[in-house]
C-alpha cells in the first residue's frame, strides 16, 4: 500500500515498508504504484472509464511482439495523454551535444589519452546546455553504439522538461546532488550511486547541492541488463534487490513550459502550457531506476592470475554478436587483493574493446598518478595500454600478503565500436599531453638468463 507525500512539487505515493521511503526494491520487477487511491486499475489496462477521469496510456521500450521475457512495457494513468505534452517542434542547438556518426576531420582518435577534470567555468548551466560530449561510437539513426559524456550542472530546469528519443541514459555523478522529476517518479542521485533513465521518459533535473559533475553513457542500442553470472552463479556482482524505482508521483500544474525532445542526434524543443509530468499511476516494467555502487559486491581470484575485467561488470547492453557488447559498465571499487605469485593490477594488454574510464574517488591501482576524481581516459579498440612505470615497479616487486585495495571508485565504459572523440574533447577539455609518456621510462628487462627478475 502506499500513502501521498509531496517533494518538489510533485504528490507521490511513499512506501509505507520503512525500508526505502520513496522507492521499489527490484530490477526488471513488474511493478505497481499510484499516488491516488484507486487510480490505478486492477485486473486490466484500458477500461472504458479510468477513475479520476485519467487517460490510460502505454509507454513500450520494446516491440509488441518481443519474447515475453525480454518484452517492456509501462501502463500510465495520466491527467493528459503525452499528445498535449507535445505542439509544433522548433529545432534548437545544443553545440556541446553530439550524437554519432560524428567523425571530425580535423581530430585524431587514434591513441591514448587521458583528461584532468573539465572545470566548473562559473557559467550558469543546466542538464541540457551543460552536456559535453566526449566520445561517439556507431550511429543513434540505426540504434547501436553510444556516447560519452560529462554533466557540468549549476541551476535546475524550472518549468523545462527533456526527453530522448535515440536513447537511455546511464548517469555517473562525481560531484554534487541532482534529483530526476520523471513522468514515473523522483530519483534523487549522489555519488556513488547511478541512474538509468529509459528511452522515452520525460524529466526535469534539479540541483539539490552544487555545483554537479558526472559522466553519462548514452546508450544507443539495447536496454542495459544485468549480465549473466554463468558459473559464478546466484549471487554476488550487482543483486536485484539493490536496484530502486520510484514510486508514483504527479504534478497538476498549468504554467507555460518548454519540452525538449533529442531525436536522431538533432534538438527540437515545444512549448506546452502545463507540467508533462502527470502520471497519477502506473504498472508495468518500463521505468527509471538508481542503484547504490557501495553494494556492488566484486568476486575475484583467491589464488592465483588476475581475471579478466568483465567480472565487475554491473550493467550490460547486448550487441547482435554474442558475447560482445554494445557497451559494459564496469566498476572497480574497494576490494581484497590476496593472489600469490601474480601482478595483481591490470596487466598490458589490447582487445577488440574499446575503453573509456573514469574515476569517481581515490587512486586507482594501475594508474597511481595522473588518473583523478573526475577525470577520464580513453584507449580505443586494438590500441596497447597498461600500468605505467611505477604502478609496474610496484606490482613487480611488492611483497604478496593480502592487502584491501581502499579509498577507490573508478568505472569503464566499453564497447565493441570505435569510440571518436569530439573536438569538445581534443581541443576544450583538459587533455593531459604526456599522458602517452606514462609509459616512456619503462625499459629492457630481457638478459638472456633464465628465473624472475
Amino acid at each position: 500500500m502506499n500513502f501521498q507525500s509531496s517533494i518538489s512539487g510533485l504528490t507521490r505515493a511513499t512506501d509505507t515498508t520503512g525500508t526505502h521511503p520513496g522507492y521499489m526494491p527490484g530490477f526488471g520487477n513488474d511493478f505497481e504504484t499510484e499516488a491516488l487511491p484507486g487510480a490505478l486499475p486492477q485486473g486490466m489496462n484500458s477500461p472504458q472509464k479510468c477513475n479520476y477521469g485519467l487517460y490510460g496510456e502505454q509507454l513500450s521500450g520494446t516491440a509488441f511482439t518481443a519474447p515475453s521475457h525480454q518484452n517492456e512495457r509501462t501502463w500510465c494513468y495520466r491527467i493528459r495523454p503525452s499528445v498535449k505534452h507535445t505542439g509544433r517542434f522548433t529545432k534548437i542547438d545544443l553545440p556541446y551535444w553530439k550524437s554519432a556518426p560524428h567523425i571530425d576531420p580535423d581530430v585524431i582518435s587514434l591513441g591514448q589519452y587521458r583528461w584532468d577534470p573539465v572545470p566548473h567555468s562559473g557559467e550558469s548551466l543546466t542538464w541540457l546546455t551543460g552536456m559535453r560530449t566526449m566520445t561517439t561510437a556507431g550511429d543513434v539513426n540505426t540504434q547501436v553504439g553510444m556516447a560519452s559524456h560529462i554533466y557540468l550542472v549549476t541551476e535546475s530546469m524550472v518549468d523545462s522538461y527533456f526527453f530522448s528519443a535515440d536513447s537511455e541514459l546511464l548517469v555517473v555523478p562525481q560531484e554534487g546532488r541532482l534529483r530526476f522529476c520523471t513522468e514515473l517518479g523522483i530519483i534523487d542521485l549522489e555519488p556513488q550511486e547511478i541512474a538509468v533513465l529509459p528511452r522515452g521518459l520525460v524529466y526535469r533535473v534539479e540541483v539539490v547541492e552544487g555545483p554537479c559533475r558526472g559522466f553519462v553513457c548514452e546508450n544507443y542500442g539495447q536496454k542495459f541488463q544485468l549480465p549473466g553470472r554463468g558459473p559464478i552463479g546466484a549471487n554476488c556482482m550487482a543483486n536485484r534487490r539493490d536496484f530502486k524505482t520510484p514510486v508514483a508521483a504527479f504534478e497538476d500544474r498549468e504554467v507555460p513550459s518548454t519540452v525538449t525532445v533529442k531525436w536522431c542526434g538533432q534538438f527540437h524543443e515545444t512549448k506546452i502550457g502545463h507540467s508533462p509530468l502527470d502520471v497519477v499511476a502506473w504498472h508495468g516494467n518500463y521505468c527509471p531506476v538508481k542503484y547504490d555502487l557501495r553494494t556492488y559486491c566484486p568476486v575475484g581470484a583467491i589464488l592465483f592470475d588476475h581475471p579478466d575485467p568483465s567480472i565487475f561488470t554491473v550493467l550490460t547492453a547486448p550487441s547482435g554478436v554474442e558475447g560482445t557488447a554494445n557497451i559494459d559498465f564496469v566498476l572497480f571499487r574497494e576490494r581484497w587483493m590476496v593472489a600469490e605469485d601474480t601482478f595483481r593490477p591490470p596487466w598490458y594488454h589490447k582487445n577488440i574493446m574499446s575503453e573509456l574510464m573514469g574515476n569517481i574517488y581515490g587512486v586507482y591501482d594501475a594508474k597511481p598518478k595522473g588518473f583523478v576524481p573526475g577525470g577520464m581516459s580513453l584507449h580505443n579498440m586494438m590500441l596497447p595500454h597498461g600500468p605505467d612505470k611505477q604502478a609496474f615497479e610496484g606490482a613487480s616487486n611488492a611483497e604478496l600478503r593480502a592487502e584491501k585495495l581502499d579509498e577507490t571508485m573508478s568505472f569503464m565504459f566499453e564497447t565493441r565500436f570505435p569510440q571518436h572523440l569530439t573536438a569538445f574533447a581534443a581541443r576544450e577539455a583538459p587533455l593531459q599531453d604526456d599522458y602517452i609518456d606514462c609509459w616512456t621510462s619503462l625499459g629492457k628487462k630481457f638478459d638472456g638468463t633464465p628465473g624472475k627478475k
